[in-house]
């Protein structure tokens, strides 16, 4: 979740929503994001809103649960003030930072805090995110006993001298025995990946790509780096201390990692996450297919009905809020129907399944001309999905902005 919030207009102190953000909910999936915004490192490329110790400004770490909860329950509140029917929550996501530095009863806590609001839908997706270094067998297995289902290991890289670029700090060996231990516990598994390292070599991310598969997860995430405006590594790229990543080394990456996922049975169903058949994450879905989420903690974004909102960013000015009774909410906006049309061609674009033709603003000649250069599949009719080839994938967001020629503005 990026650190920097988006412009929007002021979110009142209530939290209501308009009447419009109850329309067609029952159509909607529910879930839950879940932020937890500490880390004991903070990571050179990282843009995210996370905090280390020296930097909660008094706010205390095992304080946070109990923050969180409350605003899990002023959320039901608000939705049921507003209007909006009572759903069952079908994905938990628990992100940052690094949520496995939380105890695990308090992970715990906030689950059942969800669950006691809402309920879980039957076979309701939950995950955490975890570094490897900051879980052992007896925490995934209370992570399992307490409803958890799903682990997600940002192992990055195999390769130390690659983690040491990024400002990681674990052993890479340790990701078996943890790979492991979710295992015994009962959990699905999932490892993200990050290619484009200033420095890394091809040959090196053959290593980490055949290490992960090694792992047998049911999911992998890869990720080209992206250098943030304002980190660590943009000043060292600035001052030429560390190269810049080398886009057509990152696309050459990306073709051999696809190569390698495909023939161990993960198949791509996003522009960067694979999995094996029944194992993709239902959670980040809801997002690309503009369902409903409540987004809980500091910096955390929601969406309900088109209607979005964010928080304020610091746990010292989370906690002052939810410690007042009021939204933690810094900003929101009601996303007009141009937008929304706008996002859906973005996002469902970048799925394996594809965009509707009906659903994109491009001309049928355009289209053809897509089809024509080997850039899309058009599947289907009448109304055919259409689908980025292999090659597309790489010029996704060219390909997007063709789709979306004769949208009114």
């Amino acid at each position: 979740m990026a650190s920097a919030l988006p412009d929007g207009d002021p979110a009142p102190a209530d939290g209501l929503l308009p009447g419009s953000a109850a329309a067609g909910a029952l159509t909607r999936d529910f879930g839950v994001y879940i932020h937890v915004p500490f880390c004991r490192v903070r990571c050179g490329y990282c843009d995210f809103n996370t905090y280390t110790a020296t930097q909660l400004g008094g706010v205390r770490q095992q304080d946070y649960a109990d923050q969180a909860i409350r605003e899990v329950e002023f959320a039901s509140r608000v939705l049921g003030r507003s209007g909006v029917p009572a759903r069952p929550v079908a994905t938990v996501f628990f992100g940052g930072g690094t949520p496995t530095l939380l105890a695990p009863g308090d992970l715990s806590r906030m689950l059942a805090a969800v669950r006691d609001q809402w309920g879980l839908s039957a076979g309701a997706e939950v995950t955490v995110e975890a570094n490897p270094d900051s879980v052992d067998a007896r925490y995934l297995q209370q992570l399992a006993a307490d409803g958890v289902t799903r682990v997600s290991f940002g192992m990055q890289s195999a390769v130390p001298e690659v983690l040491r670029v990024l400002d990681r700090t674990h052993d890479p060996d340790r990701m078996p025995f943890v790979v492991q231990a979710a295992r015994q516990a009962g959990l699905d598994v999932s490892v993200d990946l990050i290619y484009g390292a200033p420095g890394e070599t091809m040959a090196q991310w053959q290593r980490s790509v055949t290490a992960a598969l090694e792992l047998n997860p049911d999911h992998i995430s890869a990720y080209a780096l992206i250098v943030e405006t304002g980190t660590k590594l943009a000043r060292q790229i600035r001052r030429g201390e560390v190269p810049a990543p080398d886009e057509e080394l990152e696309a050459d990456k990306y073709w051999w990692a696809d190569a390698q996922f495909s023939a161990a049975g993960l198949h791509w169903y996003e522009l960067s996450n694979w999995a094996r058949p029944g194992h993709h994450s239902r959670h980040n879905l809801a997002y690309w297919t503009g369902q409903d989420w409540w987004g809980v903690g500091p910096g955390a974004h929601s969406h309900i009905g088109g209607v979005r909102w964010w928080n304020v960013k610091h746990p010292a000015a989370y906690a002052g809020r939810i410690g007042q009774g009021v939204s933690p909410a810094a900003g929101r906006e009601v996303v007009d129907e141009v937008a929304r049309a706008e996002e859906k061609v973005l996002l469902e674009t970048r799925l394996a399944r594809g965009i509707r033709r009906s659903d994109v603003y491009a001309s049928a000649e355009q289209i053809a001309q897509l089809v024509a250069e080997g850039l899309i599949n058009s599947v289907g009719a009448p109304d055919p999905r259409l689908v980025l080839t292999r090659r597309g994938r790489m010029l996704a967001d060219a390909i997007v902005q063709r789709l979306l020629l004769g949208l009114p503005r």
